[in-house]
């Protein structure tokens, strides 16, 4: 077969898939009603303006805000208990470090995806997140890399503690949210 030949195929077949389509939308130019039609049939209301404003209003996000005044709150108690409990000014410190090992990288991500560039549209919020993320994550290797230069003496075992913690306080914040009626059930009630 010659290559000018399968071109041409190519060519031909995409020509088709585009008569194809074109032919479905003039067969049906009223495809949106009909998918309307079956939302209808299935239950599904479209909300109006305010009614979403009403359902966002009883529903809110839990700020990133919040999250990080969690963090540091509990990142500081973890670090006085360690210091307490081991009588340890060293395990003070580590756990401190550890702490801000999460806070200092949550702040700035907090910070990134709360700017008005990132709530734009929902792809630039998507992109805007993956950036933050990995902006956080490195972050937090460069502050693991550099604990032995900055604590002296370093607690491994405290910093890694206060880390953890830290990290399962996002766990909280989802408790926060609570346990809510699914929307549907909101919207019949």
């Amino acid at each position: 077969m010659h290559p000018e030949g399968s071109q041409l195929g190519a060519t031909q077949g995409a020509r088709a898939g585009e008569e194809r389509a074109a032919d479905a939308c003039r067969a049906s130019p009223d495809a949106w009603d009909d998918d309307e039609n079956e939302s209808a049939r299935r239950g599904f209301k479209r909300l109006s303006a305010l009614e979403a404003q009403a359902l966002r209003d009883q529903d809110p996000p839990v700020s990133p805000w919040r999250v990080v005044a969690t963090q540091v709150a509990v990142g500081f108690v973890v670090a006085c208990l360690a210091g307490a409990v081991m009588g340890s000014v060293s395990v003070f410190w580590s756990a401190l470090y550890g702490a801000g090992v999460v806070v200092v990288p949550a702040v700035l991500m907090a910070r990134g995806m709360t700017s008005r560039l990132s709530s734009a549209n929902a792809g630039v919020s998507a992109v805007s997140f993956m950036l933050w993320e990995f902006v956080k994550i490195g972050v937090s290797v460069v502050l693991l890399m550099l604990a032995p230069r900055i604590v002296q003496p370093l607690v491994w075992p405290a910093l890694l503690v206060a880390v953890l913690v830290c990290i399962k306080v996002y766990w909280v914040a989802l408790l926060w949210r609570g346990r809510k009626p699914k929307p549907v059930e909101r919207l019949k009630s």
